[in-house]
């Protein structure tokens, strides 16, 4: 048999650590430089791509269309924010805010029962239904499920058949000449919108709050009964306070949903527009960019103060 002679070369390289292992122990003992470097890449993507176009959006909306030549004037003015002070611009934001609005206080109203049944009641294949059916209208289209709802709501649709068919169209017709209804169709009325926009949305305010009332201890519930409480003062005391938060980060997705969808009210409702419709008209059919960037700095604005109360109702520790 031959032996192998181990000459100091092979030696120095068994002993020596390998490139890979010295990077290891080199990160291993910088965890934060380690953390840093993971995030790097995904925060250079944020800070280009999405606060870089806020910003640009941002300074787009200190510029101003000549109306001339129809050539933007690179001079910083507040001229279009004070535009949106007019009495036109400011019925668009009222209106859209009221939608808004309405539409979250549905959404919570409709939510509330179905997310608490889910939360204490349902168990094992139940609740699986449950999850299933109320996600499953978000596996289907967009704008298949809008236009579903356009063909439900028009004067041909189901409901006004349903209303005529029971003798009531006269209820529907007096429902629709309401001056805050006001539409010869539910299809072409502000009760359309509010609808559609209360069925697409109405599953992101039914999770969160699904997910907080779970996290309400049922030892809560069992004190306050065994206290004398009764079921109306438990709701009202107990169960109320602590689904808060998930009614609150619920919110969040209606009311921002709503504020910034331009395609239902543009598909069902009356020709008053939203928000979304005039920047996309501002943008689109009369190239005024600079106006654009200022209405669409409008519902930003709207959104950061509507966080900053959501977040006092807990409403992120929901999310």
């Amino acid at each position: 048999m031959g032996c192998v002679v181990v000459g100091p070369a092979m030696t120095a390289a068994a002993i020596s650590p390998s490139f890979s292992s010295r990077v290891s122990t080199f990160f291993y003992l910088r965890p934060r430089m380690l953390l840093a470097l993971f995030l790097l890449p995904p925060l250079l993507w944020l800070g280009v791509v999405y606060l870089g176009s806020l910003f640009a959006l941002l300074a787009q909306s200190f510029f101003q269309l000549d109306d001339f030549t129809g050539q933007v004037v690179y001079k910083p003015t507040l001229g279009n924010y004070l535009r949106l002070f007019n009495e036109v611009n400011l019925s668009i934001i009222g209106r859209t805010l009221g939608m808004a609005s309405i539409v979250t206080i549905i959404s919570g109203i409709i939510a509330f029962p179905i997310a608490y049944y889910m939360a204490r009641y349902a168990t094992g294949k139940t609740k699986a239904l449950f999850y299933v059916a109320v996600m499953l209208p978000l596996w289907s289209n967009y704008l298949v499920r809008v236009y579903s709802w356009r063909l439900i709501l028009a004067k041909e649709g189901v409901i006004h058949w349903a209303f005529n068919e029971v003798g009531l169209g006269w209820l529907l017709d007096g429902i629709l000449s309401l001056p805050v209804v006001q539409g010869s169709s539910l299809s072409t009325s502000h009760l359309g919108t509010c609808i559609t926009f209360v069925y697409i949305w109405l599953p992101y305010m039914i999770l969160p709050l699904q997910a907080a009332l779970e996290r309400v201890p049922r030892s809560f519930i069992e004190a306050s009964s065994d206290l004398g409480a009764k079921p109306a003062q438990t709701f009202r005391k107990v169960i109320f306070p602590l689904a808060i938060p998930g009614i609150a980060a619920g919110s969040i997705f209606t009311f921002s949903l709503t504020l910034g969808d331009y395609i239902i009210p543009q598909l069902i409702g009356s020709s008053r527009p939203f928000i979304g419709q005039a920047v996309y008209q501002f943008q689109g059919t009369a190239g005024d960019i600079p106006m654009a960037a200022a209405f669409a700095m409008a519902p930003i604005v709207i959104m950061a103060v509507y966080l900053s109360l959501a977040k006092r109702f807990g409403a992120f520790d929901a999310l």
